[in-house]
């Protein structure tokens, strides 16, 4: 579709877009590229890049221009290559110039050896896009990696790179941020790295045992059965970069403990990597009793998204009494304490978790 400057010219919409399809049959692909340079260029609407390794320009584009065809469904713009040239058109500057932005720097991470996956490249255009000073090769290069037993956890964008560099540092971290962001399979991958190497002699994994609206009833089984569906996330999480024989050893050694919040109390925790998750749907009382369990060379992650906040509000309150939400406003000028925050332009799972995050909070706003 041609933009709304053919107008301008003197065609309309519709007729030049008859004429474009008359003037390109029967042309080969060559032909058509440079017809749709020429017009693109004439409008100013079009932007041309050159690359000059063929080997890492086909990596680029991918098989049968896959990633091109991928950047396009995702900005909106028109793009098209010719042996080292790609064409992008679009009649907004900002995305002309974002996705030429995104060639050339992934087109020197793929000549300096770093493998990414079309998921990586769709990342990169919206990290550009929100933010276009970005530099990838901050991302992708000089990533920051965390080992764990069964595979390499690497930050996937800026966000994640300044949380796993939080967690080393501080001694208590605050992750705040939507779904699919990181901050529970980040911190397990940050305990799991700092138990082998023997930073830490155990790790606590927590969360409050709040049902997500619906009533579950009372649920069959021993108090193990009964709590494990709370905790399932935090398993998913574990089983993720642990074989299952090194897990069910683990856990029965007591170096791994998966138990609902209630059952931190009166504990003092020393030599441990502590993760609340779900922290949103603690009463400030249990915020209050979590924190104080912390022992010496003991570690705690806290995190949640006060967005999705579960618990009742008490007759005669207009809000919940989340002990999260008190936790960020009460600790904001504690020494040693840090708070990461993450955005929804952070999410790392499918790009329909993003775009239904963005839903909601634009519906939040319209309210």
């Amino acid at each position: 579709m041609l933009p709304e400057s053919a107008g301008k010219a003197g065609i309309s919409r519709k007729e030049a877009k008859k004429g474009q399809a008359r003037k390109t049959e029967g042309m080969d692909k060559a032909g058509v590229f440079a017809y749709l340079q020429a017009m693109a260029e004439s409008m100013n609407t079009a932007e041309l890049v050159e690359f000059d390794d063929p080997s890492v320009a086909q990596q680029l584009f991918g098989a049968n221009n896959q990633t091109l065809e991928l950047l396009a469904q995702a900005s909106g713009a028109r793009i098209s290559s010719r042996g080292l040239k790609v064409l992008v058109s679009s009649p907004d500057p900002r995305i002309r110039e974002g996705l030429c932005s995104v060639f050339l720097q992934l087109y020197e991470l793929f000549r300096t050896g770093v493998s990414l996956t079309q998921e990586d490249v769709l990342r990169a255009w919206h990290m550009v896009e929100s933010d276009p000073g970005v530099t990838l090769s901050e991302v992708y290069r000089d990533a920051v990696f965390v080992h764990t037993p069964q595979r390499t956890v690497t930050a996937r964008n800026l966000a994640q790179k300044a949380y796993l560099e939080s967690l080393r540092r501080n001694s208590l971290v605050f992750a705040v941020g939507p779904a699919g962001t990181g901050k529970t399979y980040l911190a397990v991958a940050m305990a799991l790295s700092m138990y082998t190497q023997h930073q830490v002699k155990r790790i606590i994994l927590t969360r409050p045992a709040v049902e997500a609206g619906e009533k579950l009833g009372f649920l069959p089984g021993d108090l193990a059965e009964k709590v494990n569906p709370y905790l399932r996330p935090l398993y998913d999480a574990i089983n993720d970069m642990l074989p299952p024989a090194r897990v069910s050893a683990m856990m029965e050694a007591g170096a791994i403990e998966v138990a609902p919040l209630a059952f931190m109390r009166g504990r003092t925790l020393n030599d441990a990597f502590i993760i609340l998750d779900e922290a949103q749907n603690t009463t400030q009382e249990q915020m209050k009793m979590f924190l104080t369990r912390m022992g010496f060379g003991s570690r705690m992650v806290v995190t949640g998204d006060v967005t999705q906040i579960d618990l009742p509000v008490l007759p005669g309150m207009t809000e919940t009494r989340s002990g999260l939400v008190q936790a960020l406003r009460v600790l904001s000028n504690v020494r040693g304490i840090a708070v990461h925050t993450f955005s929804r332009g952070d999410v790392v799972r499918h790009p329909l978790v993003g775009a239904i995050v963005n839903a909601y909070e634009k519906a939040e706003d319209r309210r």
